[in-house]
């Protein structure tokens, strides 16, 4: 009898001579590839019809995910919202008046104190609003936040008359029109806000906190208006504002360690701008270039609709040279937390720009690299000379100490970080990233863990007393949250380091380390908090499951591991009452990771059940006791991992598609390896795979298709192809190249929009 290593290397070696003589050999082989007719001099063999070229075929398709609003917005979150990664504005009814408020809110607005902490010293600060005041009172509004031209346009009908509106942001600069009829006109008024704190609302400042100095007023030799606020801890920030004819252009800016450059800035924004037609020029066309790269479409219309808002969102709210998004993202509402937070709200925000090809969003990889100063000096003075460090909140320049290990604080958010650059380096395989960022700065973060680790009697290694972010018992030792990290960082330094040709000196040590480390603690409800300390009170942080998602050290492909990892999420889940929107986000990711699409969904779906105690709100936007941005985002991802999936060296296409959804379609999809894929299901069945390769990188995929495949580069042959079992082929693709893949005839390989199978009404309040 032929062993299963044996007949796989038999298979193996039939594909590559199948390939290599022509489609005879291999056309008769089931599940492998084979050749088709050779192709003709000049003439590609085949091609996909993208019929998501021309600007009418996406206005059209994003005209049908676009917010609404026949009632107008009385909250933040519901209503419209713009942004260009700095600048923001959310547009609502000023509270308990008759006015529309435009806020002015800016990304690098923040205080200058650390010795207050993030909450007050270094917190993120409100810059003011703009109000619509109008003459008769607003009876309606007919509202239109286009995702396409990111712009607002509408309707304002008052008891007067009617006032006619458009906005959007660009270049730090927020641009309106308005144009009344009948007995309106229109007044546009800014009001500037105290510098304080948004925690404001939950506390008291602290002791020996000092107010920032009022803001003052001045006009420009040009006639511009400016409102300038000095700070206390040094800088300014500088609003400035001028009517045009039926425009008014409003630039925010912030500087620091100056006190004056935000007010030439400020003037900058304005002079660049010019008019709102000329700006609008240049933001149409980032926006239209911007969602050109990449497309996912599928049955469900208020899920496929919400998507798309967050694709818009994320590039309100981030651009790679701009800060990193804190808990609110460039929207500052009264809120607890102004701040950026590490233990999970940040990595969250970021997952979501990997497949949707948009690394240029990446602000979280700049952080790290622009501050690797600061991330030395916040681990205690005995560990700068080759550690480094973030505490679970900062500002925008990652500011926040780590207590030492073994007080019981939390040790590892750094490291969690780092997993989201090595994320944006795999799906971009750019080495200047690896080398100048993840590499320096990983070192230096596994280097903390490793001055506590100590071995115990049983011969493992022991970590000393960590939190496991945010469960309120702190275990004794063995904190799950770190030993996940300590591992996946071992393990990516001595890849980093193999793939940079560096001989480091502690690579001995990076191995040793995993292979001594404890166990993860278990129990017979899955995994604990770590030792001695069992998932016991309902968490609404799924840190203690690290390793199964998003790290995938413990994972579906390891049979001996699946009871542990359903025991484990059931179990996470039996426990109720703390949970929150990304609770059920996550577990849809994990059970998405187990390839069960259906419960992945139905997980999903709570975030947006309205039953729930935080669902997702009106417009998309989510709050607990303030706005926190990363939720709804981490919701598109797991819906990312429902229909592509890159971990463990495999590309997986449509691992967990629920049963419902008959039909989608990929476009560009970006996955490690950095590999764009397209991909068409119809009437549940996979009908083609087309991947392009970027950078060369060995190309697995586990397809998901039955019967003979026709595996072809895009010159006509035949790629090379091994089988490597469970459905999962290896195909030889070189940089820059692009092959097909398909069971049967060829399909037709159309990129197009879905029908819509369950419809639903429009975000924003319709």
């Amino acid at each position: 009898m032929t062993s299963q290593p044996e007949r796989r290397s038999q298979v193996a070696r039939r594909v590559v001579l199948g390939t290599a003589l022509g489609g005879a050999a291999a056309a008769a082989l089931p599940g492998t590839a084979h050749a088709e007719e050779p192709l003709k001099p000049g003439r590609r063999p085949w091609r996909l019809r993208d019929t998501m070229t021309t600007d009418s075929a996406w206005s059209s398709f994003l005209r049908g995910q676009d917010l609404l609003w026949t009632k107008l917005p009385t909250r933040w979150y519901e209503g419209p919202f713009l942004g260009d990664g700095l600048l923001g504005s959310m547009i609502y009814q000023e509270p308990g008046a008759n006015r529309i408020r435009f806020t002015v809110q800016h990304g690098r607005v923040q205080d200058h104190r650390p010795a207050f902490g993030s909450g007050w010293g270094t917190c993120r600060l409100p810059v003011g609003h703009l109000t619509l005041d109008p003459v008769g009172t607003i009876t309606a509004v007919n509202w239109r936040l286009s995702l396409w031209d990111a712009e607002l346009t509408g309707t304002v009908t008052t008891t007067a008359g009617t006032l006619t509106l458009a906005a959007l942001i660009h270049d730090q600069v927020l641009a309106l029109r308005a144009k009344a009829d009948g007995g309106e006109r229109v007044v546009w008024t800014f009001h500037p806000e105290e510098a304080i704190s948004p925690r404001k609302i939950s506390e008291a400042p602290p002791a020996g906190y000092t107010p920032n100095p009022p803001w003052t007023t001045r006009t420009a030799p040009d006639g511009t208006e400016q409102v300038l606020q000095p700070l206390t801890g040094g800088g300014q920030t500088a609003t400035a504002y001028r009517h045009d004819g039926d425009d008014l252009l409003v630039g925010a800016g912030h500087s620091f360690p100056s006190d004056t450059a935000a007010e030439a800035d400020s003037l900058r924004h304005l002079r660049r701008a010019a008019s709102y037609g000329s700006l609008r020029r240049r933001h149409i066309r980032w926006w239209h270039d911007f969602y050109r790269k990449s497309f996912i479409s599928f049955p469900d219309q208020r899920l496929q609709s919400f998507h798309w808002i967050q694709l818009y969102k994320v590039a309100s709210a981030s651009r790679a040279n701009g800060p990193v998004m804190a808990t609110a993202g460039p929207w500052l509402e009264p809120t607890p937390w102004p701040a950026v937070w590490w233990n999970l709200n940040l990595q969250l925000e970021y997952w979501l720009i990997h497949g949707s090809n948009h690394l240029e969003l990446d602000a979280l990889a700049t952080t790290l690299r622009q501050n690797q100063e600061q991330l030395i000096a916040n681990v205690p003075a005995a560990y700068r000379a080759d550690s480094s460090g973030v505490g679970r909140s900062s500002d925008m320049f990652a500011n926040r100490g780590v207590p030492e290990i073994g007080t019981g604080g939390e040790a590892g958010n750094l490291t969690w970080a780092l997993h989201n650059a090595w994320l944006s380096y795999r799906h971009s395989m750019d080495k200047s990233l690896l080398r100048d960022t993840i590499y320096p700065v990983l070192r230096r973060a596994i280097n903390y863990y490793l001055h506590f680790l100590t071995p115990g009697s049983d011969g493992k290694l022991h970590l000393p007393s960590t939190l496991s972010p945010e469960y309120p018992v702190v275990p004794p030792r063995d904190t799950n949250y770190d030993l996940a990290l300590i591992r996946w960082g071992c393990r990516t330094l001595i890849e980093s380091a193999e793939i940079l040709g560096i001989d480091d000196e502690l690579i001995p040590r990076w191995r040793e380390v995993p292979a001594r480390l404890t166990p993860y603690p278990v129990d017979d409800n899955g995994f604990m908090i770590g030792a001695d300390t069992p998932y016991a009170q309902s968490h609404r942080h799924y840190s203690h499951l690290l390793m199964v998602y998003p790290l995938y050290l413990v994972n579906w492909d390891q049979p001996d591991s699946r009871d542990l990892i359903t025991k484990s999420v059931v179990h996470w889940h039996a426990l109720t009452g703390a949970h929150r929107g990304y609770s059920y986000t996550g577990a849809a990711s994990m059970y998405a990771m187990t390839g069960d699409g259906d419960t992945a969904l139905s997980s999903l779906r709570k975030f947006f059940d309205p039953t729930t105690r935080y669902p997702c709100q009106a417009n998309t936007h989510y709050t607990e006791a303030g706005p926190v941005i990363e939720t709804p985002l981490s919701a598109s991802q797991s819906l990312h991992d429902m229909f592509c999936q890159s971990w463990g060296g495999v590309i997986r296409v449509f691992p967990a598609v629920p049963t419902d959804w008959a039909d989608v379609t990929l476009h560009d999809f970006r996955t490690q390896g950095a590999f764009l894929v397209s991909a068409v299901r119809k009437a549940g069945t996979t009908r083609f795979i087309r991947i392009r390769s970027l950078a060369g990188e060995p190309l697995h995929l586990r397809h998901g298709l039955t019967g003979t495949l026709t595996v072809l580069l895009d010159d006509g042959t035949p790629a090379r192809t091994r089988d490597l079992g469970d459905g999962t082929l290896a195909i030889d693709l070189p940089k820059g190249r692009e092959v097909l893949v398909h069971s049967g005839s060829r399909p037709d390989l159309v990129i197009a929009p879905v029908a819509v199978g369950e419809p639903g009404p429009a975000w924003g309040l319709p």
